[in-house]
């Protein structure tokens, strides 16, 4: 199977030195993502177009490359193709009608052609002679160029023939790698996600950095969630999660600082802190997801007061956006759903917040702040690779595992919806199987019938094991882990997949 990956536009207008070393980056990127589904792939190509070769032609790999390459950096859309070697236009016009003459009665059709390279004939030529021949042998309906109910397309690049079998679209953007490192700082609600997604799209290598407020809940619910991002948008790069223990600190707020003014300082605390982490990974940039007017502490002149408690640069990508449409943006990226059912811990709650921040009267408050708390909070900081985040909250957990369901028991699927359909768990048919995301049990579970049995199943056993012992830890007796002998469940053996 061959993909021809079409680089995204603003690559193509950048200086010669610079396109090469961003197509240079995006085949390596490629390359290195995809070997995690076909170790033996290749990519090639230097300019616009970058093709990618594979050997395995079954239909599951095939939808696993796909879906791959929609979310790598840098790809505007790419195409799968049939590739011949050119030899003349009739038979250009053979092979499209062998791949398309059983599409075409009935139907109204166009065919377009582009070329590179030099030939005896203009790319006008070749759509009016397959068109002609396609026209007048394979019962077509008629050519209709502007809204044909079927587009043929054919690339001719140099002495290759590819002819277009489907076209996908990409997220475009920079090749990640090819910009500066930031810290995001990450909350796991819709804000946050997005914000990190964007910068991710823009070729910035982007870590994480999380204050954890005093919830394991919300611990796990952002790892997840930041999980997430990496392994769909960049688990082909080394990036950190890193989380900053601030219970302390919110307990020393709430004890010192005047009501109205709690939110803001703690906004500067977590600058304060992200600012240390990112000199310890020597990063100059920050990112919030914080947008204009949308909470008290957002107001321009709030965030400008925030803001001094850093010298490094602060990028918010979403300061003027409306909510729904970042809402609508992260469903659009798979977010939503973690973010809709994400723990929520609220540090401070003011009664009548600040919404224009005096920096004297902040400076006063803050001089009541033991600053030693906000370092001791810094120097407990964990720092850990993403590729390891989900693992390493797993060992420590202990919980009961079971590798058999007896009838009146309930097989909890906490899969991700997309690795349920790739891979159907199939059971007898007097067991009970619901589906429940793992993003959603922290704030479902509590509503499932507490006199029933749950076995929790995901394919790694990893998330199951995670919240089985948090249910436990939360006071449920009626929570277990099912994992099933190899052979049972062969089906859900997806390579590098989902966050289970």
């Amino acid at each position: 199977m061959k993909l021809v990956v079409k680089v995204f536009a603003e690559i193509t207008i950048k200086s010669r030195p610079v396109r090469k070393n961003f197509i240079r980056q995006l085949r390596r990127n490629i390359r290195n993502d995809l070997r995690l589904i076909d170790p033996e792939i290749t990519v090639s190509g230097e300019w616009d177009n970058l093709q990618v070769e594979t050997l395995a032609n079954d239909e599951r790999s095939r939808a696993q490359l796909v879906e791959r390459l929609k979310c790598i950096p840098g790809v505007a859309n790419f195409l799968e193709v049939w590739e011949y070697p050119l030899i003349d236009i009739d038979t250009i016009y053979q092979q499209c009608r062998e791949h398309f003459g059983a599409q075409l009665p009935g139907k109204t059709f166009a065919v377009r052609c582009k070329r590179a390279g030099k030939h005896e004939f203009t790319s006008q030529d070749v759509e009016r002679y397959v068109g002609g021949g396609l026209n007048q042998h394979c019962g077509a309906a008629g050519v209709e160029l502007r809204r044909p109910e079927l587009l043929l397309r054919i690339e001719i690049r140099h002495q290759q023939v590819f002819i277009v079998r489907a076209q996908h679209a990409g997220i475009g953007g920079y090749p990640l790698g090819t910009m500066d490192q930031v810290l995001t700082l990450m909350s796991g609600g819709f804000d946050s996600t997005v914000a990190a997604y964007q910068m991710l799209r823009r070729g910035l290598t982007t870590h994480f950095v999380f204050f954890n407020l005093g919830g394991r809940a919300h611990e796990l619910g952002v790892k997840e969630v930041a999980h997430f991002i990496w392994q769909k948008y960049a688990r082909a790069h080394k990036l950190l999660f890193v989380t900053v223990p601030f219970e302390g600190v919110v307990g020393e707020i709430l004890s010192q600082v005047d009501n109205s003014q709690m939110g803001v300082v703690l906004k500067r605390m977590m600058l304060r802190a992200a600012t240390q982490v990112a000199d310890e990974l020597e990063i100059a940039t920050l990112v919030t997801g914080e947008a204009v007017g949308q909470v008290s502490s957002q107001t321009l002149p709030n965030l400008g007061i925030i803001d001094r408690a850093s010298d490094k640069l602060v990028l918010r990508p979403l300061v003027v956006s409306h909510k729904q449409d970042i809402i609508d943006t992260a469903d659009a990226i798979g977010t939503g759903d973690y973010a809709r059912n994400m723990p929520e811990y609220c540090g401070v709650i003011s009664v009548n917040p600040t919404t224009r921040a005096c920096p004297r009267r902040i400076a006063r408050e803050e001089e009541k702040f033991d600053m030693a708390v906000l370092e001791q909070a810094v120097s407990q900081a964990t720092y850990t690779s993403m590729s390891r985040v989900i693992d390493e909250l797993s060992e420590q957990v202990n919980v009961e595992m079971v590798d058999s369901i007896t009838p009146g028991q309930v097989l909890l699927d906490i899969r991700h919806p997309d690795e349920i359909d790739e891979a159907p768990l199939t059971l007898p048919a007097d067991i009970e199987r619901r589906e429940l995301p793992f993003y959603a049990i922290n704030s479902q579970f509590k509503q499932l019938d507490e006199n029933r049995q749950y076995l929790l199943y995901c394919s790694r056993g990893v998330m199951s094991r995670l919240h089985a012992q948090h249910l436990v830890s939360e006071g449920f007796t009626n929570v277990r882990v099912y994992r099933p002998a190899p052979q049972l469940h062969a089906a859900s053996d997806k390579p590098q997949g989902g966050t289970a």
